[in-house]
């Protein structure tokens, strides 16, 4: 073996143990369950199910644009948390720039919240 080819034998090693494992985490469960008796395909089980409500026949079919919002909002407040941790971690880095920056976010967000909260986005009717 070659001196680059040996470099990337950890790396090829690695792949090869987590696609193993991933295989394991799949199929696994779904062997174990032949075995144990736990698979009892009814027709409640094998029927699409999304947002809350079955499956519309035509893909036309107009729905309540209400879960795309909240979906956007989790979005929104889900990245700010994300923001938050390698903020606070880095902040005697940063010092008093870092820390405004971050006040400005999250004022920003506030304010992107309480707009949705006075257009009725959070109410749930």
């Amino acid at each position: 073996m070659t001196q680059v080819a040996a470099g990337y034998l950890p790396i090829l090693l690695f792949l090869a143990i987590a696609l193993a494992i991933s295989c394991v985490f799949v199929f696994g469960p779904m062997v174990a369950q032949r075995f144990t008796g736990a698979y009892n395909p009814t027709p409640e089980k094998l029927s699409e199910y999304e947002c809350g409500f079955p499956a519309f026949e035509d893909s036309r079919a107009q729905y309540d644009v209400r879960f795309y919002l909240v979906a956007i909002l989790f979005i929104v407040f889900d990245l700010e948390a994300a923001f938050l941790y390698p903020w606070a971690v880095s902040l005697q880095h940063s010092g008093w720039t870092g820390w405004t920056a971050m006040m400005v976010f999250l004022a920003e967000l506030a304010l992107g919240l309480a707009y949705a909260w006075k257009k009725g986005a959070l109410e749930w009717e």
